[in-house]
């Protein structure tokens, strides 16, 4: 069999790979019942959608003539360094600086990662992001994350 589109070809493998995996790692948990679902239930429905959905991807890429054959081009390796850096340092810098500070500062390196970087809609975007991950973690869920630096607190 040919493959006829590279990108859906790889990314409804993708979809199945990480999709059988959630629902793989979420057995190891309690089902629970319709009524009361479990820690396992909701992972392991949205593993099962995921595979199902690169299933429909994956034989797309395989029946589906595309001029070129789709390809799926270069990795790119310095996008991914710097995104893959940014959580990095997020996850080391969050419990020291707090989410005031660490927030924007992920948004700012990740940007990096983008040829259309702009000073303005960055900035924008830390604003808009820090105050919705403020209202939704801890005013909405209560969670007991740093918001301000330990030396300020």
């Amino acid at each position: 069999m040919k493959i006829k589109s590279e990108k859906d070809f790889w990314s409804g493998l993708m979809f199945i790979a990480i999709g059988v995996g959630f629902a793989w790692g979420a057995s190891n948990y309690s089902f629970g019942s319709a009524a009361r679902p479990g820690p396992a239930y909701f992972p392991f429905g949205l593993g099962v959608i995921l595979a199902v959905l690169g299933l429909f991807v994956l034989f797309k890429g395989l029946t589906l003539d595309v001029p070129g054959g789709d390809k799926i081009g270069g990795w790119p390796f310095k996008p991914w360094l710097i995104i893959l850096g940014a959580v990095v340092i997020f996850g080391l810098a969050l419990p020291r600086l707090g989410m005031i500070i660490t927030l924007p500062l992920l948004i700012a390196i990740s940007s990096f990662a983008s040829g259309e970087f702009r000073w303005k809609e960055v900035l924008i975007n830390v604003v808009v992001l820090t105050l919705g991950c403020w209202l939704v973690f801890i005013k909405g869920l209560g969670l007991t994350i740093p918001v301000w630096p330990s030396f300020l607190t």
